[in-house]
């Protein structure tokens, strides 16, 4: 089968850059090794939208998206995704809490992003859940969250509604080159399929796949887990963090919250489909019980785990590669990919069809490790 652009990965960022090019006219598939759409990080992250805490390179990729695509999604998509803008805040107890959050603060700041550091009394006036252990937050009024599977569904029903080919259970094993270009995907099954453009968005399995034409991104995997409650009534909509990084998370539309945390566990987790474990949950749980009391007789109803594809630097590499025309990249978002994934679909689809990217992209071009 042969298509304009084919692309490695049938998660958020895969489903996004499908749709947008099909919504051009441009025919297009997408190829996912496992048999679910969205069975890695997108399904499996805490669903946060935030700009605050990021590194100023990757800034201008969640304002963009923010601005101008979370808050329509929705009917963009034709699909509720549950989006909630209603701040973020990041939260802190200690004086080293205080100078994290600060130095944050500032870096935003200085990029144009709407963000200050309040005292423990205001932010227990937005929200008045926390505790008095709370002595300083950092607050972004319009971050929020939303829910993973429903946009990575969206896009993909929406992408496919527009002409998109999809085929999952169908793992790509090598990327071939025809007169120094890549143009053809080799699966495990042994199918070839051909393209005049190749976008790689796989995670960490991206590593894999561009080594295959020499290329390699320099990534880690790095286990995230993420807990669930049982349903309450509603009781905030804020996204929620901490200046450690312990631990964030929000309050769903069905009521249950859900809390991810970076456990540590990665060097002792099985290989293939990642297993949570209680040990990181019940250290979740004293972090979120430090901070909100009002949660510790909330039951946890199920928790699971997921790979992240953490690069050197801890930015995303986006980008076309000067050695290997035709092929474009789009992995090591380190965890923080879902909250800017409607804007890199936007420019996925822009490099694919070699048009001006709507930004700059030269913070995420592959070159950068040379």
């Amino acid at each position: 089968m042969n298509a304009e652009v084919i692309i490695v990965g049938g998660g958020i960022i895969g489903c996004a850059a499908a749709y947008h090019l099909a919504k051009e006219g441009v025919q297009v598939l997408v190829l996912e090794g496992s048999e679910n759409i969205g069975n890695g990080g997108s399904t499996r992250n805490g669903g946060g939208v935030r700009q605050s805490g990021r590194d100023p390179r990757e800034l201008p990729l969640a304002m963009y998206a923010i601005q101008h695509l979370w808050k329509n999604l929705s009917e963009m998509l034709d699909t509720d995704v549950e989006y909630y803008q209603h701040g973020n805040l990041r939260l802190g107890s200690t004086e080293k809490h205080r100078d994290i959050l600060t130095g944050l603060t500032e870096r935003g700041v200085k990029c144009g992003l709407d963000v200050r550091m309040i005292d423990g009394d205001e932010a227990r006036q937005i929200n008045p859940f926390l505790s008095e252990e709370v002595t300083c937050a950092s607050w972004c009024p319009t971050d929020g969250h939303e829910n993973p599977l429903m946009a990575t569904m969206g896009y993909y029903k929406m992408a496919r509604r527009l002409g998109a080919h999809f085929i999952s259970g169908e793992q790509v094993t090598e990327i071939r080159k025809i007169k120094g270009a890549a143009r053809q995907v080799v699966t495990a099954s042994g199918n070839v399929y051909e393209g005049e453009k190749i976008i790689v968005a796989a995670g960490y399995e991206s590593r894999f796949i561009a080594s295959t034409v020499g290329i390699d991104i320099p990534m880690q995997p790095v286990l995230l887990e993420t807990l669930v409650t049982e349903a309450v009534s509603p009781m905030f909509w804020q996204m929620l963090g901490t200046a450690d990084a312990d631990f964030y998370g929000h309050q769903t539309t069905h009521g249950s919250f859900v809390f991810g945390l970076n456990s540590g566990y990665e060097p002792y987790a099985k290989p293939g489909k990642p297993l949570s474990s209680s040990i990181a949950s019940s250290a979740a749980c004293r972090g979120i019980m430090h901070y909100f009391p009002s949660l510790s007789e909330i039951k946890i109803v199920r928790s699971w785990a997921g790979w992240m594809d953490s690069c050197a630097d801890h930015v995303p590499v986006i980008s076309t590669v000067e050695e290997v025309p035709g092929l474009i990249l789009a992995c090591g978002f380190t965890g923080h990919g879902f909250g800017i994934s409607p804007a890199v679909g936007l420019l996925l689809s822009q490099l694919a069809m070699e048009q001006e990217p709507v930004l700059d992209l030269q913070a995420f071009r592959y070159d950068r490790f040379a």
